[in-house]
């Protein structure tokens, strides 16, 4: 069952920016079995081989594949794709993409771990949401961040750090990044992009039938909170600091 898995596939960035649903449609691929928040860094460290990773990856996979479950609020099924099953598995990894990017900034060391565990490439997914929007839903549904804008905004801006520290270890072709936004205009050219970038092949009817699910505009929920100008400008100064969120601004 293992002998195919030719690339391991890791998120990173920060919780409500996205991730979800691109994890979603990729496991909605024939070849491709990527899973909401295992943690599988933390397995690598305990010991775990290989084969006991992909087995709890392969475990948990099934979490997309229920028409009837929400996670973080939406349903991310895919009818009439590969959710919950497979032909042969040539890509599987873990969408636990803040999780992973806090592990790697506290014990940098634990990304060299499951590396030799895994002993095939590692390749990196980011995916970028308006900070404005990121923030304000992180601060708006995120307990430990007791619901509070300003821990939001420094917690955000932590993460933003410990991805830039982590892309000095990266060579550029291990990661791909993407904005949320560009991906909801035209998911299909950029679903193919990724799954090309795994080396994974597609077809028109798999590019078509999870466009579909797809939201047609991105939720500016930076405009369900009151952000007072002191903040803005203190979000833009950080933006612009980040080659990553170049673009980004309060108006657009």
């Amino acid at each position: 069952m293992w002998k195919n898995i030719n690339t391991y596939c890791l998120f990173i960035g920060y919780s409500r920016s996205g991730h979800s649903s691109v994890g979603a449609l990729l496991d909605a691929h024939p070849n491709v079995r990527i899973v909401s928040e295992l943690g599988d860094l933390k397995y690598a460290n305990l010991g775990f081989k290989r084969w006991q990773i992909y087995y709890l990856l392969l475990k948990k996979a099934k979490s997309y594949s229920d028409k009837h479950k929400t996670i973080g609020g939406y349903n991310y099924y895919v009818p009439k794709q590969w959710q919950g099953k497979f032909t042969s598995i040539k890509v599987i990894g873990d969408k636990q993409g803040e999780g992973t990017t806090l592990r790697i900034q506290v014990n940098p060391l634990s990304l060299e771990r499951l590396r030799q565990t895994i002993n095939v490439p590692i390749k990196f997914i980011h995916i970028m949401r308006n900070p404005y929007d990121n923030i304000t839903t992180m601060s708006k549904k995120t307990s430990k961040l007791d619901y509070d804008l300003l821990k939001s905004i420094d917690h955000y801006f932590f993460l933003c750090e410990a991805i830039t520290q982590l892309k000095t270890q990266l060579a550029p072709h291990e990661i791909y990044e993407l904005k949320h936004e560009l991906f909801l205009e035209n998911p299909q050219i950029y679903l193919k992009a990724i799954c090309d970038f795994l080396g994974v092949e597609t077809t028109q009817e798999y590019l078509e039938d999870c466009a579909k699910i797809v939201y047609k505009s991105p939720n500016k929920s930076r405009h369900s909170i009151a952000w007072n100008p002191e903040q803005i400008e203190q979000v833009q100064t950080k933006i612009n600091q980040y080659s990553f969120l170049s673009g980004y601004t309060y108006d657009n």
